[in-house]
């Protein structure tokens, strides 16, 4: 992947964020999307070599627009100064997780999981946490998943005491104050350039799919 040269347009778009520079420079952002998804593309095959499920999706059903939302956003600048993919068996709009690649400068990551749950599905997942703790534990509570994910567990802010009606003595309170299960890791600047990526990219994959399946298995019960 071209990395550097996507993260300098980007770069350079987040300075001119308007139409017209954006229009001019438009034949630009095509051929390093091209780029992008063809870069998507491996790593779709490389995913789905040990994760069946996404085997079926194309580049196409994992990638974004440029333009943002703007209807409800008091910053109506009109392009995204990022660019990502979501991995995602059930689709990108759906509860089920996947893998997420992003290239933005100085925010570049990989990362996996579910967001936004629904109150009474994140109770399911965290009671599935407390009658499956051996299971749960196998998933999280390893040297790989400690050294790659760290403190980076949950996007949303965390509850400051656990929720009501659950165990206090739980091994593992911080996963039951969460409100989603994602999990991400920053990497360099220039980590995506070129091909090398993947197989980094498969190692952080892999390390968070016990976790990701063990909340999944609870959220397709409820889609």
């Amino acid at each position: 992947m071209r990395a550097k040269e996507i993260l300098a347009f980007f770069k350079q778009l987040s300075e001119n964020n308007n139409r017209d520079w954006f229009h001019a420079h438009r034949a630009e952002y095509d051929e390093l999307r091209a780029d992008f998804e063809e870069g998507i593309g491996k790593a779709l095959a490389m995913i789905a070599s040990f994760d069946q499920s996404v085997a079926h999706l194309q580049v196409k059903d994992t990638t974004y627009r440029v333009n943002r939302d703007i209807r409800f956003s008091n910053d109506k600048s009109p392009y995204k100064t990022h660019i990502g993919a979501y991995i995602a068996a059930h689709g990108k709009k759906a509860l089920h997780g996947g893998y997420y690649i992003h290239l933005e400068n100085d925010s570049c990551m990989l990362a996996c999981g579910n967001y936004y749950l629904p109150t009474n599905i994140l109770n399911a997942c965290r009671w599935e946490m407390v009658n499956n703790v051996d299971t749960f534990r196998e998933c999280v509570d390893t040297p790989q998943f400690k050294k790659i994910f760290k403190d980076n567990l949950g996007i949303q802010s965390k509850l400051k005491t656990l929720p009501h009606g659950f165990p206090k003595d739980f091994a593992y309170p911080e996963f039951l104050k969460m409100k989603d299960y994602c999990m991400w890791h920053y990497v360099d600047n220039d980590f995506f350039e070129g091909d090398a990526w993947l197989k980094k990219a498969e190692k952080v994959f892999k390390t968070a799919k016990p976790f990701m399946d063990f909340i999944n298995n609870v959220i397709d019960d409820y889609e």
